[in-house]
């Protein structure tokens, strides 16, 4: 069993970037696969990027693709998700979750890190 806490969400204007962090607990992190998701007001919540437990494949929402960046420090049993050029639309509490297959369900979630982008 995982489990994760997020930090770094804020405000921030549009245009600008913020780093989150999601901190794992357990000495296994580096066998899980991590994901990253939102939402927002009134909406589901929906994926945004993931990465295999290595490190060395990511997958990312059409819509944040060359604006995000997903990543992972297993030595410091961290995963990261830096976002760049940031967009009011994106907006939302974010998530970070975490697996052992390669498919499926995550089973394991953060409590969550409000990002608010301005205008």
């Amino acid at each position: 069993q995982v489990q994760l806490v997020e930090s770094g969400g804020g405000l921030v204007q549009a245009g600008g970037s913020l780093r989150l962090s999601c901190a794992a607990s357990g000495r296994t992190f580096s066998t899980y696969r991590m994901g990253w998701f939102r939402q927002a007001p009134g909406k589901e919540r929906e994926f945004v990027a993931s990465i295999n437990s290595s490190g060395d494949s990511t997958s990312y929402a059409d819509s944040v693709t060359g604006r995000f960046t997903i990543s992972r420090d297993n030595a410091k049993n961290t995963g990261y998700l830096q976002m760049n050029s940031l967009k009011p639309e994106d907006t939302a509490v974010y998530y970070c979750a975490a697996r052992v297959r390669a498919f499926g369900a995550y089973p394991y979630w953060g409590r969550g890190t409000q990002v608010t982008v301005s205008s």
